[in-house]
């Protein structure tokens, strides 16, 4: 009987992977055309925030999200030294058992100074802070209303939290005002939103969307991920630039674009938002950042409060970026240049990852999207810049895409 039932299972027994296939055979194409991996890039050694060792050869970076180029910083770096030193390598535990040390504390006392809020909750990554604060605060019979160009995270959290998902066309303030205004009266609302929308590297008109958010009674959520450090007065995000800040409930951000380390954090006014520190499962089940991140997070924080110069500069190199990759005859993801993304929109995947290689040849990285991950099953070239990046650098890039796309064919 045992015997039957065994080969009756092996009969019937289904590939768990056969779901990626096609993907698979999208990579052995791509590969089979003799194009290097774009996705298997290796560093050799980071020589600055702005070059690193590629396959041999000295590389500009373009490709990092390293956009206050806090990586070495020589205070960020002390910090982290100073930190082993004094606790180690790791906490081994969870925040709500051992894992609280004073680095903990105090990037969350900088986190509150910096965004001149009332509390901060640092996750270990940016997707746990989007997965952990988006499932708890919205569960079974609420509602979350999110651009559907959301951050994969974003979705996770959605799914996680087992609300009812209402998405709307990108950036469309009356399709989501159609949205908030079909939920029930009295259920639970959240609407989820972001500063910096990764891809094109367009901003969200938040001041109309979270008007329109507070008119139906919903809580807002804004992810200023790709925003932080650089954009707005004091470098809060979109939500500072574009004065509605205080009408946020949640702030998430990430401490792995311009804070220069790893990490995800929550900051908001809500008089009860402590209690998530007992309830959000992402926070209590995993464990906490070692010392010397926090401590890196947190000099690189309260430098970033004083970094006007360096987000001016920023804001240069992308207005000349722009300029001149459209000046060349590329097609871009904006039609100005909105934040330190100016992603090159591409014809299709074969010639865009040409393209990655024929940039990589000229010593220069950049980062290749593709579908289902880009909106509309576009294929991009995503440029991230960096304060760090010299006025010739940028001048060089230029000229490294206008060779490779007069190569590649693509101008």
């Amino acid at each position: 009987m045992t015997d039957m039932l065994s080969d009756n299972v092996t009969e019937t027994h289904a590939d768990l992977f056969s779901k990626f296939d096609p993907l698979i055979q999208m990579r052995e194409n791509l590969l089979a055309s003799g194009v290097e991996d774009p996705f298997g890039l290796v560093m050799e050694r980071v020589l600055s925030p702005t070059v690193a060792m590629c396959n041999g050869r000295e590389t500009i970076l373009l490709g990092t999200y390293n956009y206050m180029g806090m990586t070495f910083d020589p205070d960020v770096i002390e910090a982290g030294k100073q930190a082993l030193d004094d606790f180690g390598s790791g906490t081994t535990g969870s925040r709500v058992l051992n894992g609280t040390y004073a680095g903990h504390k105090a990037v969350e006392e900088a986190l509150c100074d910096f965004y001149g809020m009332d509390h901060a909750m640092v996750f270990s990554t940016g997707y746990q802070a989007n997965l952990g604060i988006i499932s708890t605060i919205a569960g079974k019979g609420d509602y979350i209303v999110l651009d559907i160009d959301s951050h994969a995270s974003i979705w996770d959290g959605c799914k996680m939290g087992d609300a009812e998902v209402v998405p709307f066309k990108h950036n469309d303030i009356e399709a989501m005002e159609k949205r908030l205004r079909r939920i029930p009266e009295g259920a639970g609302k959240l609407v989820v939103l972001e500063g910096v929308y990764s891809m094109l590297g367009d901003i969200a008109p938040l001041k109309e969307m979270i008007a329109v958010a507070k008119k139906y009674g919903a809580m807002v959520l804004v992810d200023e991920a790709h925003s932080m450090g650089f954009i707005g007065p004091n470098g809060r995000g979109v939500a500072e630039d574009q004065d509605c800040l205080a009408d946020v409930d949640f702030v998430i951000g990430t401490f792995s674009k311009s804070v220069g380390t790893v990490g995800g954090f929550c900051v908001s006014n809500h008089p009860k938002f402590e209690i998530m520190r007992l309830v959000c499962r992402p926070y209590v089940f995993t464990a906490s950042l070692p010392p010397s991140v926090v401590a890196t997070a947190c000099t690189s924080i309260r430098k970033l409060m004083n970094a006007g110069e360096k987000r001016a500069h920023l804001w240069e190199n992308s207005r000349t970026l722009h300029k001149g990759l459209r000046d060349a005859g590329f097609e871009l993801g904006t039609d100005e240049p909105q934040s330190a993304i100016i992603s090159v929109i591409m014809p299709d995947l074969e010639r865009g990852a040409a393209m990655w290689e024929a940039l990589l040849h000229e010593g220069l990285y950049v980062n290749l999207a593709r579908p289902p991950a880009t909106p509309a099953n576009m294929t991009l070239l995503r440029c991230s810049l960096c304060a760090e990046h010299s006025a010739e650098q940028v001048e060089q890039i230029i000229g490294m895409f206008t060779r490779a796309g007069t190569t590649v064919g693509i101008i």
